[in-house]
């Protein structure tokens, strides 16, 4: 921002068309009252030269444009009467609440009162109040995010705002990607995103709300969606107010939310050393490398030029109260299905749209649905008096008890919804592709309408959940809440997974651990092998083993009860001697010549009939090998290191089941032969585990490195395409694809490595998930033309050459389902 030197020096007085009484100072008339202004050759900004009448000049020009922002809400304000100094020298500076007693007696005023006192405020309601606080000085007015009502209640907040805050090392350029992340969840909510630079350091996001929910419901979502966005991002983004903290991050700022807090006024001028302004912005200039804060001379010249760009925010609480059709029927309680029928157009979205209200039924369906939409979200949804009640649920179903995910209550759904698959187009409410990721009936334990649901979900046995009961709540973040279908429906809710499950299998005394996932690497990355481990990669399955006395579970990487499966791991119960342990390994199969093979293992997968089970026990046994102890009699072993680990796991297995259950060994310190090794037994590679390091549960941690001989990716599969000669009648190829921001991106087709086997049972397998869309983008069109589309909800793996320039994987092969992943573990190896 360029530091000027304004030589204007014409006042607030003569901007807005006031008349000079003259006499001494000047004394003016500003919309019919008459203000006093004085020094006004004042410098206030010492490092720009800008005086006081240029401040007072700069507030009659933009009063227009700050009033809306700022009327009807208790103004504080941030006074320097001998203006703002140098950096050597700082000017003196103090907060002001009360309205002084020699204020004019036109300036609006209302009064907050308190336990043991009130304070009174002004109101910036109009110009003449905004030239009497600039002519005492008063650059900065903080206001809250309510209003007062026309008898002086207090309203609920019609704004949310989150505060991106730059820590040491972090800047503007920072800021405007937290708010990228931000503007996509609240898009989600149904809420518009606004840009404000503050014209200190960060950024402030502003939406508009309808005011049917108090300041510590928002406040609270408003927390929510930081806690969230720091867990998705913890490299960028901070919610924790702590300075040490902040380093090289931005702290999303939630708490300005709080009724008590207040936020520097969008258009208010700063108090820094040079005269910047908190100056609404376009999510273009947002993406511009040269973003930077504005000073109160280019403000002016932009909003000449192109208006207001946050004017929406200011009419956003007026939405609330006209007579749209929606709010009439929300409030009348005749039609739940207005509000759904008013945001969508049935020649133009393939939803079902019913014409006429909803019927009364008292079914228990529920249905979870992948919506890549602008940003990947679950919708949850449980049948309920004739409707589909409705939540979407940014980050799923939770799967541990003590982590609760944000669900955003939308509008109530048709059942016919329940079975609803395909692409909404783009530009249409809600565009994107639609699967489902499970879909079932529900048991009804509670529901209080706008407080609490309590239900079990049961499931598809191939759905997400997979086909385990799940006990979830849903809790309304307000107190008291509001009546689905009536009132203004407050929109924010927790989901919560009980912790009593309904399952009949005593629980281990600490719930099992998630796997600890290893990054990619290359040996480069292993500068000091003797702080390393190296272990053989596994050409198996993820399995988390939980054993004891009382028997043993198996549990995939993504939560699925293998124990079934694979009746012969039973042995692990002798193989750690009576003790209950939590183990990490991987379950193999071999082939032939004695190596594991992942081909040969896919014969063993997701088999549920007991016959079959026992038949591929004898044909195709599995190994369980060992490489990690979790718990170990009721004991945590997470926080110990690699070695400390390593030590209790070979002293408790020892050789007790070597046949079936194998702790291989590891190469301490020696790279070279670790992979020499895996080469000769035909492996993918060696993982390289830090030694010093902890087991950091359900983390892709660089403590742990895989090293490959060859590349592979794991895939989402989208569809297949016939094949030729024999394969005509046959799936001859699969359609790939891999999730990013905008859904489930095409990377190519896959049409070798296969058994003649494998493509009869693709093609089984295919049959129960047709759909008539494409759940993948960027398809050309030759490889679309003649495609059979599938729900995008099984994962595979293919070896590859390489990417190609266009993200497309080169000389791909087949090598079989991965059932221990879902959609949402894919990333781009």
């Amino acid at each position: 921002m360029p530091a000027t030197r304004s030589s204007s020096r014409s006042s607030s007085a003569r901007s807005s068309g006031a008349r000079s009484s003259g006499g001494s100072g000047e004394t003016v008339s500003v919309e019919g009252h008459r203000l006093k202004l004085t020094n006004l050759d004042k410098v206030l900004y010492p490092e720009t030269g800008t005086t006081k009448a240029d401040v007072l000049s700069y507030y009659a020009e933009i009063a227009s444009v700050l009033i809306p922002h700022a009327s009807n809400r208790p103004a504080t304000r941030k006074r320097w009467v001998h203006g703002v100094g140098t950096p050597e020298h700082p000017g003196e500076v103090f907060f002001q609440k009360n309205l002084e007693d020699s204020a004019p007696t036109w300036v609006k005023r209302r009064t907050i009162e308190h336990k043991d006192h009130e304070n009174l405020y002004p109101l910036v309601n109009d110009l003449a109040t905004l030239t009497w606080l600039a002519q005492i000085a008063a650059l900065e007015i903080h206001v809250p995010q309510w209003r007062f009502g026309r008898t002086g209640t207090r309203r609920n907040p019609d704004r949310l705002v989150l505060d991106l805050d730059p820590g040491d090392g972090a800047g503007l350029l920072e800021c405007a990607e937290v708010a990228r992340l931000v503007r996509d969840i609240l898009s989600d909510m149904g809420l518009t995103a606004m840009p404000v630079t503050s014209g200190s350091k960060g950024i402030h996001l502003y939406a508009a709300l309808d005011g049917s929910q108090n300041s510590d419901q928002v406040s609270a979502v408003a927390h929510e969606l930081a806690r969230a966005l720091e867990a998705d991002h913890p490299d960028l983004v901070v919610s924790d107010m702590k300075k040490t903290l902040r380093t090289g991050k931005v702290l999303l700022d939630w708490s300005q939310n709080n009724g008590s807090k207040t936020t520097i006024a969008p258009y208010s001028l700063r108090g820094r050393f040079t005269p910047t302004v908190a100056a609404p912005r376009t999510w273009r200039e947002l993406a511009s490398k040269n973003l930077d804060q504005l000073d109160y001379e280019e403000v002016l010249r932009r909003v000449k030029r192109r208006g207001d760009p946050l004017a929406d925010l200011a009419s956003g609480h007026l939405n609330s109260l006209e007579p749209t059709p929606a709010h009439l029927a929300a409030f009348e309680r005749t039609d739940r299905l207005a509000t759904y029928r008013g945001k969508r157009s049935a020649d133009r979205t393939p939803e079902p749209v019913p014409a006429g209200p909803a019927e009364t039924s008292d079914g228990r369906s529920f249905v979870i649905q992948e919506h890549h939409a602008r940003r990947l979200h679950f919708d949850f949804r449980l049948e309920h008096d004739g409707v589909l009640v409705s939540w979407a649920v940014p980050k799923n179903v939770p799967t541990e008890p003590k982590q609760n995910h944000l669900a955003v209550h939308t509008e109530d759904h048709p059942l016919e919804y329940g079975s609803f698959e395909g692409t909404i187009p783009a530009g249409e409410y809600g565009g994107g592709t639609v699967s489902i990721w499970d879909a079932g009936t529900y048991d009804l334990e509670k529901w209080r309408d706008g407080e609490e649901v309590i239900v079990t979900l049961n499931g598809r046995a191939d759905g997400g959940l997979g086909g385990i009961p799940r006990r979830v709540a849903l809790i309304h973040t307000g107190h008291g809440g509001a009546k689905h279908g009536g009132g203004k429906d407050d929109q924010n809710w927790l989901m919560h997974l009980m912790k009593e499950q309904p399952r009949a299998a005593a629980a281990d005394p600490m719930p099992p651990p998630k796997a600890m996932l290893a990054s990619a690497g290359s040996t480069t990355d292993i500068r000091t092998e003797a702080d390393w481990a190296f272990e053989m990669k596994w050409d198996g399955i993820r399995a988390i083993v939980t054993a004891g006395p009382d028997g043993v579970t198996l549990t995939s990487r993504n939560g699925n009860d293998m124990t079934r499966t694979y009746p012969e791991l039973a042995a692990v119960t002798a193989a750690v001697g009576g003790h209950s342990a939590t183990l990490d390994g991987e379950i193999v199969a071999l082939d032939r010549s004695g190596r594991p093979d992942f081909g040969v293992l896919q014969s063993r997968m997701n088999v549920t009939d007991a016959r079959e089970i026992e038949r591929l026990r004898a044909s195709t046994p599995v190994k369980l090998m060992l490489f990690d102890l979790l718990l170990l009699d009721g004991e945590s072993l997470l926080k110990r290191d690699y070695d400390s680990r390593r030590t209790a796991l070979t002293d408790l297995v020892r050789d007790r089941e070597r046949g079936v259950v194998q702790v291989p060994p590891a190469f301490d310190g020696d790279l070279d032969d670790a992979m020499a090794t895996s080469l000769e037994l035909g492996l993918e590679g060696v993982v390289a585990k830090e030694r010093s390091e902890p087991y950091s549960a359900g983390r892709r941690s660089p403590a742990w490195i895989k090293l490959k001989h060859h590349r592979t990716q794991e895939v989402v599969i989208g569809g297949w395409r016939p094949g030729n000669g024999r394969r005509a009648d046959g799936v001859g190829s699969v359609l790939l694809g891999i999730p990013d921001d905008h859904g489930i991106r095409y990377v190519g087709r896959v049409g070798t490595g296969f058994s003649d086997r494998a493509l009869d049972e693709l093609a089984a397998v295919f049959a129960h998930r047709a759909r008539a869309t494409s759940p993948l983008y960027d398809v050309p069109t030759a490889d679309a033309k003649d495609a059979n589309w599938v729900r995008a909800d099984l994962v595979a793996e293919v070896q590859f050459a390489e990417w190609t320039s266009t993200g497309r994987l080169r000389q791909p092969t087949w090598r079989g389902f991965r059932p221990d992943k879902s959609p949402a573990d894919v990333v781009p190896e």
